[in-house]
């Protein structure tokens, strides 16, 4: 069994809200052939097996999957598909390596939103025909009657999801992967329409087109990366039920997953230099922070009210500017997150780097209508 497992090449392509000129297999090789180059192997020789993350229904074709080989040099190579997060792709390369079936591994997922032309629609289908689909036309009712919910029996100020989306917005300007990227006030995210009150529309993370592609290494490959090793000190995961009736503010997934990876990586409570959150929605974020634990109940909005999760604060969340800043990529969501933790524990984080960092904390969740989310502790030595 491999003793410890490290991310060693990371590879980004897209982000942009309509990538016109690239398909999604295109994304996908620029992805690949840039995480491959570094870190410094040749897929076709090295890669012992290649994990993709996708959903048929946001992809438009069943078994999307076999699509996926050629463009990443998996080409009669094992291959697998994990209907989820890319969080959940991380978890099984990391088990592939650590049981032994590979020493390196590769993880791709990425996001063609622009090709979706209903996507309330690709929502819908995922819930009850009978008891749940029929509540309203629009499923970011189910988001605005959770947020109604959590904003209340929390205690937190009913400005705080206005907070997040102008930390995290103004956050972005300098993450030039940012689509959305605004400085913006807190009474500006306030004047926005509702959706489904008491979400507005910049309360929602607006999609964007991308593609991420992380390799995994054993211990013994990723010592020889050359000072590029992000170390997975901890990985958790959690699916509940996507049933509307059995809805909880909570974020139990969030709450287990973080358990699973702190107690992986031997802590009580996650532990970390910085944090990058969950925020399909503004008040995710909050309900996340309070959720893994860095927050007491009521206490996560009045922390980004007075900037403790600011990139200058003694807590910083999403300092990459999140879905809300970046754009909302699908099943690639969680793994972008993680390629922007590995680009900060680097120092390769350009105008976004923060200084002296060396742990962090990375949580997903895989969007309505599901329970489902992920968590990864990382670190560098």
């Amino acid at each position: 069994m491999s003793e410890g497992v490290a991310i060693i090449g990371i590879g980004l392509s897209g982000f942009s809200p309509k990538t016109k000129t690239s398909s999604y297999k295109e994304l996908t090789f620029e992805a690949a052939r840039r995480a491959y180059t570094d870190a410094g192997i040749e897929p076709r020789k090295d890669v012992g097996n290649f994990v993709c993350c996708a959903e048929d229904l946001w992809e438009g074709n069943s078994i999307s999957d076999e699509y996926t080989p050629d463009q990443m040099g998996a080409a009669l190579r094992p291959t697998c598909t994990v209907s989820a997060d890319g969080v959940y792709g991380i978890a099984t390369a990391f088990m592939q390596i650590k049981a032994g079936l590979a020493e390196i591994a590769v993880v791709e997922a990425h996001s063609k939103a622009s090709n979706v032309l209903n996507p309330e629609q690709v929502i819908a289908f995922a819930l009850d025909p009978i008891f749940a689909r029929g509540i309203s036309k629009e499923p970011l009712v189910l988001a605005g009657l959770e947020m109604n919910r959590f904003m209340h029996e929390s205690g937190n100020p009913a400005e705080a999801p206005y907070a997040v989306i102008s930390k995290n917005l103004r956050n972005a300007l300098l993450n030039p992967r940012a689509s959305y990227a605004n400085d913006i006030s807190m009474e500006g995210a306030m004047r926005a329409g509702f959706v489904a009150r008491p979400l507005r529309r910049t309360d929602v993370s607006r999609s964007a087109d991308g593609c991420v592609v992380a390799v995994l290494a054993s211990e013994r490959i990723a010592r020889r990366a050359q000072g590029k090793a992000v170390w997975i000190r901890g990985i958790g995961w959690s699916s509940g039920s996507p049933w509307v009736q059995e809805m909880v503010p909570s974020a139990e997934y969030a709450q287990l997953s973080a358990r699973m990876a702190c107690n992986m990586a031997g802590d009580e409570t996650p532990r970390a230099d910085f944090y990058e959150l969950d925020d399909t929605f503004s008040y995710k974020e909050l309900q996340h922070m309070e959720a893994i634990g860095l927050a007491k109940a009521g206490e996560s909005g009045r922390m980004t009210i007075r900037g403790e999760t600011a990139r200058s604060g003694s807590t910083p969340v999403n300092v990459s500017g999140g879905s809300l800043g970046v754009g909302h990529l699908l099943e690639a969501t969680g793994l972008h997150r993680v390629a922007e933790a590995c680009l900060q524990l680097r120092g390769e984080a350009g105008q976004m780097q923060l200084g002296g960092v060396r742990r962090a904390f990375v949580q997903s969740w895989r969007g309505l209508p599901t329970a489902s989310g992920g968590a990864v502790i990382l670190e560098v030595e």
